[in-house]
């Protein structure tokens, strides 16, 4: 992420900070900013190895409370899929899409300007929108050169022993 979006987003923390008099740590400045130095999505796991990594230890408890309060001020968002829970910074990023493969469970967020218009236009009744995430679910062309692999290499070894008999 950019710096400029970086001390956007740490203004956003101090502002709430400051009205619900909450203390400015250093951990969650830190937390903060190793969620807006992380590639893409990320788990907590790999979270904490960051922080670990730049010599800052914090508390599980704390990584975990941290990026609650994180998601409420709508700085990071979750995404529970399959193989696990991922995290992202969402800020000034909010609408986006992602397709999702069933069978390694890897995820890409992907362009789709006609879905984006799509949801931008859409009417919901007595409900404000302020951002969306779609998930579109198939299997990457990776998978499906595997499967297609095994499934070849599994008619030849059937056929195989038809033959024998």
């Amino acid at each position: 992420m950019s710096d400029s979006i970086k001390e956007m987003v740490k203004a956003k923390l101090d502002s709430y900070l400051a009205v619900c008099n909450h203390r400015k740590t250093p951990e969650r400045y830190a937390i903060l900013d190793a969620v807006y130095s992380m590639p893409g999505h990320f788990t907590l796991v790999e979270l904490g190895e960051l922080l670990e990594k730049r010599n800052f230890r914090v508390s599980r408890a704390t990584l975990y409370n941290t990026v609650r309060l994180f998601l409420q001020l709508r700085l990071v968002v979750r995404h529970r899929l399959a193989d696990g829970t991922y995290y992202e910074g969402c800020y000034n990023h909010n609408e986006h899409v992602h397709q999702v493969c069933t069978m390694c469970g890897k995820m890409w967020e992907i362009e789709a300007p006609e879905l984006t218009a799509a949801m931008e236009n859409l009417k919901l009744r007595r409900f404000r929108k302020d951002s969306f995430t779609l998930y579109i679910y198939g299997v990457c062309s990776h998978c499906a050169a595997l499967f297609t692999r095994r499934k070849g290499q599994t008619e030849k070894e059937k056929t195989k022993k038809n033959n024998s008999l």
